[in-house]
């Protein structure tokens, strides 16, 4: 009989001795969860998730039974090699997250990493993101789209990213906590302006799921004036106009040159790659050099 056309789980049945399993699981509502991962959450040798409290209450819910080990992104490197032992003893294992994706801004990644290193096969069990849950019921472009995940906290890198975001022509996702989102919004309404479209989702799949849209500084009035819980997904519009307020790009180019001329690069040299790197003329940020006595 020919198997090509029948479905993987007819001609290889799941799961494999040896294989480690990425399993998608549910980003709030439990019942997202898919029959082909209940079934494999069920017959692995083990699940390796970041916290075995919150993966043991989705067993539960979907009536399984099967051993936990924790791992997630303060595991020790004892942790790791036992689980590359196990998998090359032929013990199937399924990885999973708190919620969604396993490696979508969650720990697990040196865990596949080392499977690949040590020629084990790794298959995804595809499930539920967050990311793509908001863009596609956003209203905003979803053909092109930059993840940002969750943005840095150091002040260097965070402005950083807030500067691409800022200049990305295509639609940007970020991940933000309660905690933070007024203050990112914030920012972004400073960088981007008022008229850039944004959609801010909460709590995902949900019964208390909330869309706001679509200018920041609407969306910021609105969270203002509720309780802020659950983690927060952003869906922006790219830059059309590719522009970034005049002072900004020169506040920018001041540090950028600063950081060039200190490590060792003459005034001449810094302007013509920040010309490059930047669009802007050479003679513009030779002036700027010259205008805010930047120093060796």
């Amino acid at each position: 009989m020919n198997t090509n056309n029948l479905p993987l789980s007819h001609r290889n049945p799941e799961p494999e001795r040896g294989v480690l399993y990425i399993v998608g699981t549910p980003i709030g509502n439990l019942d997202d969860i898919s029959l082909r991962a209940s079934n494999l959450l069920k017959k692995v040798s083990l699940i390796a998730c970041e916290d075995t409290r919150i993966t043991g209450k989705l067993l539960k819910y979907i009536s399984i039974s099967n051993k936990l080990i924790s791992f997630h992104e303060y595991s020790s490197k004892e942790r790791l090699n036992l689980l590359i032992s196990k998998l090359k003893e032929g013990d199937s294992i399924a990885l999973v997250s708190d919620a969604g994706m396993p490696l979508i801004s969650d720990p697990g990644k040196h865990l596949v990493e080392e499977a690949r290193r040590n020629d084990l096969e790794v298959i995804c069990i595809p499930g539920p993101c967050a990311a793509i849950t908001a863009l596609v019921s956003s209203g905003l472009d979803c053909n092109q789209f930059t993840f940002f995940g969750f943005i840095p906290k150091s002040a260097q890198e965070r402005r950083c990213t807030l500067k691409k975001i800022c200049e990305n022509q295509i639609t940007s996702i970020i991940y933000e906590s309660p905690r933070r989102i007024i203050k990112l919004l914030n920012e972004l309404k400073y960088l981007c302006g008022n008229e850039r479209d944004i959609v801010v989702m909460k709590e995902i799949t949900k019964r208390y799921e909330k869309h706001f849209g679509f200018k920041i500084g609407e969306v910021i009035k609105k969270l203002e004036n509720i309780e802020l819980k659950g983690e927060f997904t952003l869906i922006i519009s790219g830059n059309k106009n590719i522009q970034i307020k005049e002072e900004l790009t020169e506040q920018y180019l001041r540090d950028d040159l600063t950081n060039l001329i200190q490590a060792g690069l003459s005034h001449s040299a810094a302007a013509n790659y920040l010309s490059n790197k930047s669009g802007l003329s050479k003679n513009k940020i030779y002036k700027l050099i010259l205008n805010n006595d930047i120093k060796y």
